[in-house]
This record gives structure tokens, C-alpha cells and sequence, in this order.
């Protein structure tokens, strides 16, 4: 149960890439438009945490989910019937924020009840479901696409979170008593002192302009490779999940890495590889004629890169507020949801026809986050423990 909601914001992102293209013809708006559907999700989710996050301190766990979660069924159902592309946008985001209650409330679950190697273990379970999720989505939604439309998607999102709904208000119990409730915001770090630290604030722009770069692909490729080059939207699926494959490889090859390499220096290789692949991606666009065979590898490495950047660039984030890593976290998760929800309608402003715009913001971002890795500091600090207020 706590992985489906987990997985909340993969499924609302990923579930419908396939339909994107028919979804901005049937509207008549431009690609910039329909990715834009993509942008409000991406805030909802991100605006949504630091909303959810204070509201199940004080409420409680299971008001703010059921109602976020109903939130969501109603926004789905909306999503289906709704008349034009501006409407959808506003419904994505309304979608977001609701949908971001169940990924705030996933993790205090288990915050709630374990604590040290167990929370590692369940923590681990949950980013199992969260990898397969949005390798699983795309092929799922490509494959509902020969029965139905991308009116009929967003349906069977709402039938998923019924589902959802029901199994939390029935076995899901209340995890944070009343004794244990917040009534005011934590004490201790403010965001703007996080945001004043260079070694936090470095760390999250690198994560920040790498993940714009995955989703300046996420955004763009539906077009790049179903309108320019012919792929339908169910092959489109299969390479989706072949690239998102290569995020858990990488992860994995970063867990057995670190043994031997520090954080950083594995966090330097990841974007390194995501600058190279994009910017080669980049010239390929520029020079033409060599197709599919030369795009896909680069889309592959750029976007495999992911699973070594967002481990190591947030470890290296939280080193210094082990006092302060719920809300040190949620900053890092708002900025990164931020970086990405920006890059998506800047895809589309050349229109669907063209692969240069996803290149450019590709290469852009990915060169931007080696660059800001090189002049990040070299050396982390670390954290001393604070006094206690008496």
C-alpha cells in the first residue's frame, strides 16, 4: 500500500507520455501547450509536499491522505471530460497536489513506526516500486491506447486511486498520535538558511539541472521519436523503459562504486557522462541523417546518468543538517520538482516537428550541472552537533 502511493508521481507523469501527441492534436495546441500539462503536474507535486508535509504533523496521517487522495479521483475524472487544453493544465495541477499526499505520507508512515536499519530496509522496498513504476507506466499506457483514448487513460488513473482510496480507509491506521502531533512548524533550520549554504545550495542546482535534463527528455521524446521518426506509441513504451532500466542500473552500479569511490568523485562521473551524451545528442540533431541509431545510445547514457547524480548529489546535500534532513529533504525534492516542471514547456516552443529544442535543453542543462560541479567546494563539512534549547 505504501508503495502505490509512492509511486503517485511516476504513474501521474509517465502514465499518459504515450497518449501526448494524440492529446495535443485532438485539442489543435501546440506542443509547448500539452507539455505544459506535464509542468503543472510537476508543481503540484512539488508545492504540494511542503503543504502535505506540515498538515499530517498536525492532523494526523490519515485525514490529509483520504482527502488527497479523493482530491485526485475527482481531478482524474475531471481530466477526462475536460473541454480544452487550459482546462487540463489547471486539472494537472490540482492533480499534483493531491497526489503529492500520498508520497508525504508513504515516508512518515515509516517514520512513524521504525527507525534505523529497519527504516533503511523499507525505505529501500519503497524506491524498488518507485524505479519499476515509470518503466511499467509508459508500456501500460502505450498498450491501453489500442482499447482507448488519452480520455481513457486519466479514467483508469481515477479507477486506480478509487482502489487506492478504499484500501487506505479501510486497513491503513493512524500512525502519528495525538500526543505526538505538531501544532507550529519544526524549529531549528529556516529554508532560507539552506538556501544561504553554498555546499546545499551547490549540490541542489547540480541535482536540480540534471534532472531538468531527464526531463527535457521526457518531455520532448514522445514527439522526437512518434512524430519525427515513426515510432508508435507502444515501441515508444519499450524504449522508455529500456532507458528508465539503466536509472536502476546505474543506482546499482553507484551502490557498488562507493566502496571504493567518494560521493563526489561518482557524482562528477554521472553528470560528466550526462554533459557528453546530451551534448552529442546535441551535434547528431544539428548534423542530421543519422537517425535512430545515433539517437537512442545518447538518450540511454543521458538519461541512465540520473541513477548516479540523485543518490551522491543528495547525499552530499544533507551531510550538514542530520538536525534537519525532513526539512533540508523537502527543499531538495521542491527544487528538483521545480527545475523540472521549467523545462518541459521551453521543449515545445519550436513546435513537434523538430528535435533541436530537447537537444539544446538537454546539452544546456547537463553542461550547466558539470559546470556547476566544478565550482562547487571540494571539501564537505561536517556537522556538528547543535545544543538542545533548554
Amino acid at each position: 500500500m505504501l508503495g502505490a502511493l509512492s509511486a503517485f508521481g511516476p504513474i501521474s507523469i509517465d502514465f499518459y507520455l504515450p497518449g501526448l501527441p494524440q492529446l495535443t492534436s485532438d485539442f489543435d495546441a501546440s506542443a509547448s501547450a500539452g507539455q505544459l500539462t506535464l509542468t503543472a503536474c510537476l508543481l503540484g507535486l512539488a508545492v504540494g509536499q511542503l503543504v502535505f508535509g506540515p498538515l499530517t504533523d498536525r492532523l494526523g496521517r490519515r485525514p490529509p491522505l483520504l482527502a488527497g487522495l479523493a482530491v485526485y479521483l475527482l481531478a482524474s475524472l475531471a481530466c477526462a471530460v475536460a473541454p480544452n487544453i487550459w482546462v487540463l493544465i489547471g486539472l494537472r495541477l490540482v492533480q499534483g497536489l493531491s497526489g503529492s499526499a500520498g508520497i508525504v505520507v508513504a515516508r512518515s508512515v515509516v517514520r512513524d513506526l521504525v527507525s534505523g536499519v529497519e527504516a533503511a530496509r523499507l525505505f529501500s522496498i519503497l524506491m524498488v516500486v518507485i524505479g519499476v513504476a515509470p518503466i511499467l507506466a509508459p508500456i501500460l499506457g502505450g498498450a491501453l491506447l489500442h482499447v482507448t483514448s488519452w480520455r481513457g487513460l486519466f479514467v483508469i488513473l481515477a479507477g486506480v486511486d478509487a482502489c487506492i482510496l478504499f484500501a487506505s480507509a479501510r486497513w491503513l491506521p493512524e500512525t502519528l498520535p495525538p500526543e505526538r502531533r505538531r501544532r507550529a512548524g519544526e524549529p531549528g533550520v529556516s529554508f532560507l538558511e539552506l538556501v544561504r549554504d553554498r555546499f546545499f545550495l551547490a549540490y541542489s542546482v547540480v541535482m536540480g539541472l540534471a534532472f531538468a535534463a531527464m526531463f527535457s527528455y521526457i518531455a520532448g521524446s514522445t514527439f522526437v521519436l512518434e512524430n519525427i521518426h515513426g515510432v508508435s506509441p507502444q515501441v515508444y513504451g519499450v524504449i522508455f523503459a529500456v532507458n528508465a532500466l539503466g536509472i536502476t542500473a546505474a543506482s546499482q552500479l553507484n551502490r557498488g562504486m562507493l566502496g571504493r569511490h567518494s560521493p563526489r568523485r561518482m557524482l562528477l562521473a554521472g553528470v560528466t557522462a550526462q554533459a557528453v551524451a546530451a551534448t552529442t545528442l546535441l551535434v547528431i540533431v544539428l548534423a542530421g541523417g543519422v537517425g535512430l541509431a545515433g539517437i537512442l545510445p545518447c538518450l540511454f547514457v543521458s538519461v541512465a546518468s540520473i541513477g548516479l547524480v540523485i543518490p551522491n548529489a543528495t547525499a552530499l546535500a544533507l551531510t550538514d543538517y542530520p538536525h534537519a534532513a525532513g526539512r533540508a529533504s523537502a527543499l531538495l525534492g521542491m527544487l528538483q520538482f521545480t527545475f523540472g516542471a521549467l523545462a518541459a514547456p521551453l521543449v515545445g516552443v519550436a513546435g513537434s516537428d523538430t528535435a533541436v529544442p530537447m537537444a539544446l535543453l538537454m546539452a544546456a542543462f547537463g553542461i550547466g550541472a558539470l559546470a556547476t560541479l566544478l565550482l562547487a567546494p571540494a571539501r564537505v563539512r561536517v556537522a556538528e552537533p547543535r545544543a538542545e534549547p533548554a
